[in-house]
């Protein structure tokens, strides 16, 4: 046994003593009984332990009240009962170490997203506390409902799919594109809880899925490159390359080399350490003013309960809860069987334990950050890291949900960090996102050839929703016209005939 286990083991006869009426010596031997796989000199710690303990209680007890230090049984024993740390054969240590680097690996998003909330016509001080307290209540009801080592908050690509296309390319106002977040959290609910799921899941063609995230990737790269300067707008060509001479320019492409460079060496948290060194040096360089580290929350009342429930169930934004959804349901998915996979979570059947736990706490999340005027909240893959640190259960999650909530006395900080500052961080996420194509079936055109137009023409079209669209009815298309319209499913069919009457009536 591990000196964890043998401590663990005298703190339970501890407790059980405490609540029985046992002799102490008859309460050891049917304790061992219920025990048999406890060695000889697992027994003989234990014993030891044990009979110390009872024969200087009295002391012990008195220094604990002299000394004013709250240790009791009974929270070690929630500990264990609530996270059963000890079967997934973990500790507190390692728990708090791994929560805190996942909240260092994924905390660029209270940077990231307040900036996209407010180019949309949020506060954008408002915003920065919504993200956080979204993200924490997520990671609180990841970790304490389904026990995953996973941090959540909104969402990289649906945060730019909400400012950029719903609001500043169809013009709907940010309280109706809150509702649309609001009704595609509904229907990601109520797919998690019934048999939608799978049929969801399997009715999808797995190469649509994989260029769903890589087109994100290449919309989120090309906000990046904007907000940074390396590409502008040319009436010629639509897009050129930018003045990289200038300050801000420089600095983004700085902050991406950063990031790269510590990324390549495994160094954790370099996204956020790119992102403040960009922020000092802009700041010596008087691009940036300072407004100190640390202050009270700024008022949430301007973007919290400001959803237009009613406005978003307009005929036109089918396209955009569906866009919403989808991302979402596939990011997801991909995420937490990714996680489960490294956190030994999976048994030998290959099924995640508590998958349909961890479904609802990220789909409910997302209705809950709706009202918090957030994009869809979402299960963050850099929690990877923090199950590479020793993660295994919700503690973790519930360490990255403390740390959001500690983050919103941080707003000076979060009002500092200019646009360019993230260029760097939204540019390199970017990259990430393209790996997945990798996976597409590149020896089968009539599979790959529908996932590249989706690819290509979310970010030509600045739209998830219409490049998820076109990548369906091609699909259809490419699929009928070569005599395979067998390999479509019935929920491509539909999808694609939904997305082709919005084209035509819409």
């Amino acid at each position: 046994m591990l000196d964890q286990e043998r401590i663990f083991s005298v703190l339970e006869l501890l407790n059980l003593l405490n609540q029985s009426n046992k002799i102490a010596s008859k309460l050891l031997q049917s304790y061992y009984r219920s025990k048999k796989l406890i060695g000889s000199k697992d027994r003989r710690f234990i014993s030891k332990s044990f009979w110390n303990i009872i024969r200087h209680r009295y002391k012990i007890n008195w220094h604990l009240n002299y000394l004013d230090i709250d240790v009791t049984l009974e929270k070690e024993i929630m500990l264990e009962k609530i996270f059963k740390l000890k079967t997934n054969k973990t500790s507190l240590k390692k728990e708090i170490l791994a929560g805190m680097t996942t909240f260092v690996t994924m905390s660029y998003i209270i940077f990231v997203n307040p900036q996209m909330m407010a180019a949309s016509g949020m506060d954008q001080g408002a915003s920065f506390v919504g993200t956080c307290l979204a993200a924490s209540l997520a990671c609180f009801f990841m970790g304490l409902y389904a026990n995953w080592p996973v941090g959540l908050a909104p969402g990289m690509g649906l945060n730019a799919f909400f400012t950029y296309t719903v609001v500043g390319g169809m013009g709907y106002s940010w309280e109706v594109a809150l509702g649309a977040v609001f009704w595609a959290g509904i229907l990601f609910t109520l797919m998690s809880i019934t048999p939608l799921r799978k049929w969801m899941l399997d009715g999808i063609p797995l190469n649509l899925r994989i260029a769903m995230g890589s087109g994100v990737g290449l919309f989120i790269g090309l906000i990046g490159l904007k907000s940074g300067g390396i590409i502008v707008a040319n009436g010629a060509t639509y897009l050129t390359l930018g003045d990289l001479t200038r300050p801000d320019t420089v600095l983004a492409a700085f902050g991406f080399t950063v990031i790269s460079v510590l990324s390549i060496r495994k160094v954790p948290g370099a996204i956020i350490i790119g992102i403040l060194s960009t922020t000092i040096i802009a700041l010596f360089m008087g691009l940036v003013e300072f407004n100190g580290l640390v202050a009270a929350p700024p008022d949430i009342t301007p973007t919290f309960m400001q959803l237009d429930i009613l406005g978003a169930l307009d005929v036109a934004m089918v396209s955009v809860v569906i866009a919403f959804l989808f991302v979402n349901l596939f990011d997801t998915a991909g995420t937490l069987l990714g996680v489960a996979s490294r956190a030994g979570l999976v048994d030998e059947q290959g099924n995640a334990q508590n998958l349909d736990r961890a479904l609802k706490a990220d789909s409910s999340s997302s209705v809950m950050g709706a009202f918090f005027g957030c994009a869809p909240v979402t299960s963050y893959v850099e929690s990877s890291a923090g199950v590479e640190a020793g993660g295994r259960t919700g503690l973790t999650a519930v360490v990255v949900g403390m740390c959001f909530l500690l983050a919103i006395f941080f707003s000076p900080l979060a009002s500092m960090v200019p646009a360019y500052a993230t260029a760097g961080a939204l540019f390199y996420v970017a990259i990430l996102m393209l790996g997945g194509m990798e996976s597409l079936e590149w020896s089968d055109m009539s599979e790959v050839l529908p996932a590249l137009v989706t690819i290509i023409m979310i970010p030509l079209t600045f739209s998830i929703a219409n490049g998820i669209a076109l990548g369906f009815i091609v699909y259809v298309v490419v699929k009928v016209c070569v005599g395979r319209q067998a390999d479509v499913t019935f929920g491509a069919w539909v999808l694609a005939a939904i997305f082709l009457a919005k084209f035509i009536y819409l």
